[in-house]
């Protein structure tokens, strides 16, 4: 083995404290820089919805690490009652990475349809010999997490409470974000609580370019992402593992989430689009 496969060994190990946020902080839209002491006076949340949802459909992602083809996704969404929106999805490391980092996960989000506020989320991740299974149950004025580990050092799940009258998780967060008539140079702020911690996470119009993807060559929003972690005493910290990232939505009216690069501890990070399917229907969305 190479001095430079064994130096990605290192990384990729340590990369797997924060697994699942920073996977699906990719297939997201978060983030934040400090704001002082009156950061709750910030989030935008509150704003009301001005873009109809998105249709149902079925779509793969894949990710990579500073160039190596890192891991693939599997989502669908759907609306399973006039009032529930409702995200599966599933992933898997694969190729050198997998060698280096056997992980699999699969997330199930349910969120109500009209006030865009989450309902549930369960995960499961399986990394070497270790499963996690990670539920959250969001209420009006917070969340409280169960995390419970096996094998576990201590019996029980973890018990987590994180209190905020406005906060989502990862797919509500995206379908609040995108239902926003994001004008350049628009700044949207919202606290996303995709685990076992809280985030603040700013979320900036840069403008519109073209972008080609696999699917096809599309008008994009392009967006800076920025995170920060709140802390225990509900200050504003620096994420560790997560730099800054931008991401690309179809300008159109699926606002779908077509690419995001992120530099992360670990190095860069990419995640784009590969195939899309509506459902009752075998054509991709409009791209030329």
């Amino acid at each position: 083995m190479t001095p430079a496969f064994w130096k990605l060994d290192r990384r990729f190990r340590e990369f797997s404290g924060r697994r699942w946020e920073l996977l699906f902080a990719l297939a997201l839209l978060s983030a934040s820089t400090v704001l002082g002491a009156k950061w709750e006076d910030t989030v935008t949340a509150s704003s009301p919805p001005t873009f109809p949802g998105p249709r149902p459909m079925h779509a793969k992602y894949g990710f990579g690490w500073s160039g190596f083809p890192g891991a693939t996704a599997d989502v669908r969404f759907t609306k399973p009652s006039a009032d529930r929106f409702q995200l599966d999805g599933s992933v898997h490391t694969i190729g050198l990475v997998r060698t280096l980092w056997k992980f699999d996960a699969t997330y199930t989000s349910t969120v109500d349809a009209d006030s865009l506020h989450p309902l549930e989320v369960r995960q499961i991740e399986n990394v070497r010999s270790k499963k996690t299974m990670t539920n959250l149950s969001f209420e009006s004025n917070g969340v409280t997490s169960k995390e419970t580990e096996t094998p576990a050092k201590t019996p029980g799940p973890k018990i987590r409470h994180f209190d905020s009258p406005r906060l989502f998780d990862l797919l509500s967060a995206l379908l609040y974000l995108r239902s926003q008539p994001l004008q350049e140079r628009n700044i949207q702020r919202v606290v996303v609580y995709p685990q076992t911690s809280a985030y603040l996470a700013t979320v900036t119009v840069v403008g519109r370019e073209r972008l080609s993807v696999p699917t096809g060559t599309y008008n994009a929003i392009k967006l800076d992402l920025q995170l920060s972690k709140i802390g225990k005493n509900r200050e504003l910290e620096p994420h560790r593992k997560f730099r800054r990232a931008t991401v690309w939505l179809s300008d159109d009216p699926d606002r779908l989430l077509l690419k995001i690069e992120a530099q992360v501890f670990v190095g860069s990070v990419f995640g784009e689009l590969q195939s899309v399917e509506f459902e009752n229907s075998r054509t991709k969305p409009p791209a030329d």
